[in-house]
């Protein structure tokens, strides 16, 4: 059998064991547009495979498949609350207040999960007596949703989209030592003593705020929307498969117990052909063309003047051309070689050879396109996983990074960093390298998921999948009991061993005065 043929093969054996279509159900509340691009392309994926697909989300799919079926429940009003939550973005994003700004996000992510199970189109679905052969729900700190999966008795499946990190790691019982792995993703890669030290003090602050205040939340959710509500850690460890948004060419390796499986660059979709003015501006660009956007969290609108002045007059000095996602219709100031738009089919630019640079904030989804298509970067990270990303790309030298709170973000850094990316080789030459690895798999990332998610149902929940770590309490987990027996048996011993010394010393020097007194 040649090397092609094998995954056609391999997809047609994980098909003869489903006689018919499976009904899965996706629940991916978040209400921003990039997490919901993951969750709309995996069931799309799933749908595409042939099952029937119901997805909850705060976004309308209406778009046509050829197999399967798809239906939305449609979260209404979740994506002007989150419009409500961008101004605010300053909070969330403030590195002096990492503790409010933790607490601000649990808040957010508890809200959205009380709104979700009370949402007037979700209500009557809960109540609808259907049947579903599995659920899947993105995992991001919204444990409450996990409840799905036990009203409608059906495995449970996470979807991580910002890849392994101490979300799911918990959920699924995988080991993620602090010696060598962050415990957020923003934090540093762990390099030092002092990172080490860092690193254990946040994983104890935040497990303390999870068993204090995260976790009582979501169970005082479930008992408000449901009359008999499932115990919670059962809930919450309740997992039959993790389907990771990530690939360990671009992140860092980790272990990764059965149930975790990566299918990062899933959502990445063969190149269509470009709008004509924009395959006419690209096959131009004899230059060569920089693409600059900054994603659905930050708009470029948005950006404070002094810093918008100094991409401005960064990007007019190049003589490539510059495709800048601007989110209205005039940019004053543009220069004569930038090229405006509201919205790009990002992955199809990045897929255009004459398309040298990218120009980032740094998600998962951008450095995954990226790399897919091998294109460097200049990454400019926000919050969240984009420093992680970023630290990442440039340990493997195909990327640059500008902090977007840098006090130097400046014409005259900004022009240096394009200057080094545009015209160093070795960046283009690292990402072309990195995008091969990305590449070479048995089987393509959405086949990968289609497979596990169809293995699942198949096997009843596949439990044989699940390590004993999620059913043991914390301080089992951590080996606690045996540290501290150990430690009360040697100081015992020590204790014991010094009284038994200090019993034959005073012996022996009873006995030595009884001498002399005999002398």
């Amino acid at each position: 059998m040649s090397s092609r043929s094998l995954p056609i093969a391999l997809i047609f054996v994980s098909f003869l064991g489903i006689t018919q279509c499976a009904r899965i159900l996706g629940v991916f509340p978040f209400p921003v547009k990039s997490h919901y691009i993951l969750g709309n392309a995996l069931m799309r994926g799933l749908a595409e495979a042939g099952h029937d697909v119901t997805m909850i989300s705060p976004f309308e799919d209406t778009g046509t498949l050829s197999r399967g079926t798809y239906s939305n429940i449609v979260l209404t009003g979740f994506s002007e609350r989150y419009e409500e939550i961008l101004k605010h973005f300053d909070l969330l994003n403030d590195p002096r207040r990492p503790i409010s700004a933790q607490i601000m996000f649990q808040h957010i992510q508890l809200m959205t999960s009380n709104a979700t199970l009370g949402h007037p189109n979700v209500i009557p679905f809960l109540n609808s007596g259907e049947k579903f052969d599995a659920v899947i729900v993105e995992q991001f700190v919204n444990e409450a949703v996990k409840v799905f999966a036990y009203h409608f008795q059906a495995p449970l499946i996470l979807f991580c989209s910002v890849g392994p990190n101490n979300w799911i790691n918990s959920a699924v019982g995988n080991p993620s030592p602090l010696s060598y792995i962050p415990y957020l993703m923003d934090y540093p890669i762990i390099k030092s003593f002092t990172h080490r030290v860092v690193n254990t003090l946040i994983y104890i602050a935040y497990q303390l705020m999870n068993y204090f205040y995260v976790f009582p939340k979501n169970e005082d959710i479930l008992r408000y929307h449901f009359a008999d509500p499932p115990n919670f850690y059962e809930l919450y460890h309740n997992a039959s498969l993790a389907l990771l948004n990530s690939h360990g060419s671009i992140s860092q390796a980790v272990p990764l117990v059965p149930t975790m499986k990566e299918i990062g660059g899933f959502h990445v979709k063969p190149p269509k052909k470009l709008p004509k003015d924009l395959q006419d501006y690209l096959d131009n660009a004899k230059d060569g063309v920089v693409y600059f956007s900054l994603g659905s969290s930050l708009r470029s609108k948005d950006l404070p003047l002094k810093k918008l002045e100094a991409l401005l007059r960064s990007f007019g000095k190049l003589k490539q051309k510059v495709l800048w996602k601007w989110e209205e219709d005039i940019l004053p100031g543009q220069p004569a070689n930038v090229k405006l738009g509201k919205w790009f089919p990002q992955q199809d630019i990045l897929a255009h050879p004459n398309v040298i640079l990218f120009v980032t904030q740094g998600g998962l989804l951008s450095n995954t396109e990226s790399v897919y298509h091998g294109v460097p970067m200049l990454v400019i990270p926000v919050y969240g996983d984009q420093h992680h990303n970023a630290r990442l790309a440039m340990k493997y030298e195909y990327s640059l990074t500008l902090p977007y709170k840098d006090p130097e973000f400046s014409e005259e850094k900004i022009s240096y960093l394009l200057n080094e990316l545009l015209h160093n080789p070795k960046y283009s030459e690292n990402v072309k390298r990195i995008s091969r690895l990305f590449h070479d798999r048995p089987l393509s990332p959405m086949e990968e998921a289609v497979y596990w998610v169809e293995y699942v149902i198949r096997h009843k929940g596949a439990l044989h999948l699940r390590v004993a770590g999620v059913d043991l309490p914390w301080y089992r987990y951590f080996l606690l009991d045996v540290i501290l027996f150990l430690a009360v048996t040697a100081v015992l011993s020590i204790f014991l061993l010094y009284l038994g010394l200090r019993y034959s010393f005073v012996r022996r020097r009873q006995s030595q005065n009884e001498k002399m007194k005999k002398n």
